[in-house]
């Protein structure tokens, strides 16, 4: 979102990002300040008053029925959103979206709107700018909304209220944005009539994500196995990976005298850092493992760099990519995949010289591909980082979002001259 923000200002446009609140924010996951300095100081920034309120931790907040009974109060909050928008925990943010676009439109008329999702619920903001003042708009999916993607399918049908919302506002769209190909052959299929609007926009990596090249490690010393992504998988799978750890240290002394660092986003609101993938990894401290926090965007390239292998777990299949394969790749480290066989993130990888090949999540397998991982760490030349990283060239975040921007600029604004951009 960023770099299209920055991409559609260096084409002269005049960029008003809508979001919320930077408490807001801090309720979920926090702020990365860093992730910010890039951002063209000509985009105009809007807050709006909006919080999700069950990840409110201050009781003294609390009215008395959510004190007494937490679990109902839960429940009828849930209720309450879906009297407004088919989304859990977002539905009840739809009144000030829609009345904050028409009044942004009314100030400073758009010429396009792209609707950034999640939540689903800014396509409403989208719909209602539409049928009021008929702007154009543009849907940056991500993962899609009626795709399960993790479990594959259908997430609702089209005769539910949430699937004729998602038909109603993609039948006006100018373009669909997806993530990967699956997602976007989901989308051809299911509306055939949208089939050319439906794009793939990759999300890709930032070269100053990239560590320099550093000369290979010394295997007496041990390595340094790690992972940087929001843990946002079950415990049962992170269990099973640890497993694998734990039988790789058993067969290989390499692995035995190496260490294993998570870094990234444990659990939001009440549950950040004190859950069941906490304790999962306190266990495992007498077997290297560690935790490390979050790492802010500045100190990423850093955090590559001081780790020998990386271990790419993911959720999901042939639905799901992720961002960070791409950074994983970049990095021209050696890369173990411990996710389903069939899964995209397979198909970025492919061909890459430093990866151990998806071996899905069976304990054994994974064991095997993390002696594998510590071979290609502790052998791998400087022609094989190299290697790596040529691999990845070609899914520079600037690569890909350049010309999906450009298009998307030109079906609105041939001329690409200056114009009102709202982003919710």
């Amino acid at each position: 979102m960023r770099e299209t923000a920055n991409q559609f200002v260096a084409l002269g446009w005049d960029v008003t990002v809508v979001t919320i609140l930077e408490e807001s924010w801090e309720r979920e996951y926090g702020l990365d300040h860093t992730l910010s300095d890039p951002v063209d100081p000509r985009v105009r920034i809007v807050e709006l008053p909006l919080a999700r309120e069950d990840l409110e931790t201050d009781i003294r907040q609390y009215s008395e029925e959510r004190a007494l009974g937490p679990t109902r109060w839960a429940k009828l909050e849930r209720e309450r959103h879906l009297e407004h928008f088919p989304e859990l925990v977002f539905g009840g943010w739809r009144a000030v979206l829609e009345q904050a676009m028409l009044d942004l439109h009314e100030e400073h008329p758009a010429d396009l709107l792209l609707a950034s999702c999640a939540p689903y619920v800014n396509l409403a903001a989208a719909w209602r700018l539409w049928e009021a003042h008929r702007v154009p708009y543009a849907v940056d999916f991500r993962d899609g909304w009626s795709v399960d993607v993790i479990r594959g399918g259908e997430a609702f049908t089209r005769e539910s209220e949430a699937g004729q919302w998602e038909e109603r506002v993609l039948s006006e769209a100018v373009a669909v944005w997806c993530v990967n190909d699956p997602i976007a052959d989901f989308y051809r299929d299911r509306y055939p009539e949208l089939a050319e609007r439906v794009k793939v926009v990759r999300n890709g990596f930032d070269p100053d994500s990239v560590p320099p090249l550093s000369p290979a490690p010394d295997p007496a010393q041990g390595l340094t196995f790690g992972y940087l992504g929001s843990v946002n998988f079950p415990p049962s799978f992170l269990q099973t990976v640890l497993d694998g750890w734990r039988s790789a240290r058993l067969r290989d002394p390499l692995v035995a005298r190496s260490r294993f660092e998570v870094r990234g986003h444990i659990g939001a609101g009440a549950s950040r850092e004190a859950n069941a993938h906490m304790t999962l990894i306190r266990q495992a401290e007498a077997d290297g493992v560690t935790f490390g926090g979050p790492v802010p965007k500045a100190e990423v390239a850093a955090t590559y760099g001081s780790w020998d292998a990386l271990v790419l777990m993911l959720v999901g299949g042939r639905f799901v990519t992720s961002g960070k394969v791409y950074e994983f790749m970049a990095s021209g480290l050696p890369v173990l995949s411990a996710h389903e066989v069939d899964h995209d993130a397979s198909h970025v990888l492919e061909g890459h010289p430093l990866w151990t090949g998806a071996c899905g999540l069976d304990e054994e397998r994974l064991a095997d591909a993390f002696c594998e991982a510590a071979r290609m760490a502790a052998e791998g030349t400087e022609e094989d980082r190299a290697a790596a990283r040529a691999h990845a060239a070609r899914f520079t975040r600037a690569a890909l979002m350049v010309p999906a921007i450009r298009e998307l600029a030109d079906a609105v604004s041939p001329a690409t001259v200056k114009a009102g951009s709202v982003q919710a």
